[in-house]
């Protein structure tokens, strides 16, 4: 992540977990200016971003995974807060959360990430 929209800028994060979500809030070029979980912003070349959709699980205790997306379908699984999957399918305040292949529906407010619901 840069200062700026150019190498001209300087560092201003390297990122080394993979998968993290951020949020695009604007665009220069081949530059996104974007957001990550914890509010910073800063600027990405587009080659480096991934178009596959991602999302951190956030709040307090574990997330619930159904397997539908309801409120009473059957627990599927359970993951904490600071676990990230890709998502897929959001609707109707679900989404289709999937990690380490295994999958779920959680409820979308427990998620952070672009295009969220």
């Amino acid at each position: 992540m840069r200062t700026g929209p150019s190498t001209e800028f300087p560092v201003k994060w390297i990122y080394k977990r993979q998968n993290l979500p951020v949020k695009v809030v604007a665009i220069h070029s081949v530059w996104r200016k974007v957001e990550d979980p914890d509010g910073d912003q800063g600027w990405v070349h587009v080659r480096l971003l991934s178009p596959k959709r991602t999302a951190i699980v956030t709040g307090t205790g574990n997330g619930t995974l159904r397997d539908s997306p309801h409120e009473n379908a059957r627990v599927a699984w359970r993951v904490e807060p600071g676990v990230v999957g890709y998502i897929d399918d959001c609707e109707k305040g679900w989404c289709r959360f999937e990690n380490a292949g295994r999958f779920g529906f959680i409820e979308a407010n427990r998620l952070w990430g672009d295009e969220l619901p």
